[in-house]
């Protein structure tokens, strides 16, 4: 609301005692219900016509894409959050605003339905591969990880190999689990640089700060600056999986409409185009 009294049609008008102070009074309550109902009716707006999507920061080029393609079609607007799905649970069960979750491991949705945050709709929607990969200029062959050669063997004296951290973020879990199969977690424990998503991970080798690095294979086609080494065997770690899950206890249509369109053909060959997996097709 701006201006005062004097932006009235009615004040030129008010030349009395008598006619000023009930002109005050209903002018006075009108602006006040005007003040209360247009910010309910803006709030009641936004949530229909607004989705939060929380999901894995192994996510972002794909989602985004999905999202463009999306909103070209429906009157809505999807706000992604992007980070570790780690990162992403802990707020979703401290209270953050989030409709969807998609997260890159079962662990962290599991986790949240521990909490007793009200998840409902889950399913499994895609999949991915673990990689060692090394910047563009990195003059390292290609190889397969525990087929003979060694990481630790490709890394100087005081060298690091760069990867998600291992306790909490999934492509850290990954590669904990993918190095301790193919017998390299004692030797490589303690020279890992340890970044807070997978992404963040990628960077360390993207800016030649580390000469190796452990990401998923769809963040190592998305960069131009590192290149691809070796895929991990598949049977050196958990599936990679990402699970999807509407967690607003009361979903507006919009969400439910978006969360159907995700497990849809239009998103999944979205999502193929940028190397994930859709589970159905295993």
């Amino acid at each position: 609301m701006t201006g005062g009294y004097s932006d009235s049609p009615l004040f030129p008008f008010i030349h009395s005692e008598k006619i000023l102070l009930p002109s005050i009074r209903n002018t006075s309550l009108c602006l006040l219900v005007l003040a209360v109902s247009v910010p309910l009716c803006a709030q009641a707006a936004d949530t229909h016509t607004k989705v939060q999507l929380y999901a894995a920061a192994s996510m972002t080029d794909a989602m985004d894409a999905a999202i463009q393609s999306y909103e070209a079609d429906h009157d809505v607007d999807i706000v992604p959050v992007y980070a570790s799905s780690s990162t992403l649970a802990r707020q979703i069960a401290s209270g953050a605003p989030a409709d969807v979750y998609i997260s890159a491991n079962e662990q962290w949705m599991d986790w949240l339905a521990e909490q007793k945050v009200p998840i409902s709709q889950r399913v499994d929607l895609l999949r991915n591969r673990l990689v060692l990969i090394a910047p563009t200029t990195s003059d390292i062959d290609g190889f397969t990880p525990g087929d003979g050669t060694t990481i630790v063997s490709r890394l100087g004296d005081d060298q690091r190999l760069s990867v998600g951290e291992t306790s909490h973020v999934p492509a850290g879990i990954y590669a904990r689990q993918a190095l301790q199969s193919i017998g390299e977690w004692d030797a490589l424990q303690s020279r890992l640089a340890s970044g807070d998503n997978v992404r963040a991970a990628m960077a360390l080798v993207e800016r030649n700060e580390t000469p190796l690095g452990i990401v998923y294979q769809t963040d190592a086609e998305a960069s131009e600056r590192v290149k691809q080494i070796g895929v991990f065997p598949d049977d050196s770690h958990d599936p990679i999986t990402y699970p999807l899950a509407v967690v607003n206890p009361t979903p507006s249509d919009a969400t439910e409409a978006f969360r159907r369109w995700l497990t849809g053909d239009d998103a999944l060959a979205i999502f193929a185009r940028y190397g994930f997996t859709p589970v159905e097709s295993d």
